[in-house]
């Protein structure tokens, strides 16, 4: 399973436009040791300049700024930087946002009153390469979640594969889970996304839960 004390704190970036946000999720995230802000945006321009300079692990994303918003920032982010995942942190559950930000490449979503603990579990699972996604904004994605016609029919192995996806496990834990190194969950995992014509493991999993191969309900490793 994955460790629950990595080496180093997870390398965090803050973008919002509102600076009294920005603090307020400076010390709700100061209170995790293993939780580092390394810096933070004001908007999605200042956000790509950053993570150019910080390399953080994972970005908190707004959506809503000026100059340059949180999806197309997202977007680009994951373009130049795709080993830094993204959570998009709004304070709505707006359907054009939530699937904006799920296509821009977003590995999680929150709502802005999620509580400390619950944002530094999302951190960390991002970190770790785990989907988090708000319950009602997971409802809401699988309800209006579309894709292309299945190009492959997927193996056994990768049906399993997706639904540990679905559940929030890591290519580490599905590795554990499967007696398979990790090599071998990517190549699984780079597969039936291609098979799916799908481009990310949030997508992957909301194909899953669409179509009935895991529940919202279901917990992680």
């Amino acid at each position: 399973m994955t460790d629950p004390t990595p080496s180093r704190p997870v390398r965090v970036l803050l973008v919002d436009d509102h600076a009294v946000v920005r603090q307020g999720l400076r010390l709700f995230l100061s209170l995790d040791s293993q939780i580092e802000v390394v810096g933070e945006a004001a908007n999605g321009e200042e956000a790509l300049a950053a993570a150019e300079r910080l390399h953080p692990d994972v970005v908190i994303m707004d959506l809503m700024m000026p100059v340059m918003d949180g999806i197309q920032a997202t977007r680009l982010l994951r373009r130049q930087h795709p080993d830094t995942e993204v959570i998009a942190l709004t304070s709505t559950l707006e359907e054009h946002k939530v699937n904006g930000a799920i296509d821009a490449g977003a590995m999680g979503y929150m709502l802005k009153d999620a509580s400390s603990d619950t944002l530094a579990d999302a951190i960390h699972a991002a970190a770790r390469g785990e989907v988090r996604l708000h319950p009602e904004a997971a409802r809401r994605l699988v309800r209006d979640f579309r894709t292309h016609e299945m190009r492959e029919t997927l193996t056994p192995k990768e049906v399993i594969v997706l639904q540990l996806i679905a559940r929030g496990y890591s290519n580490r834990d599905i590795a554990h889970d499967q007696g398979v190194t990790e090599a071998t969950v990517k190549t699984h995992v780079s597969r039936l996304l291609s098979k799916l014509g799908l481009e990310s493991r949030t997508q992957a999993a909301l194909y899953a839960l669409r179509h009935g191969l895991a529940t919202l309900e279901g917990g992680g490793p």
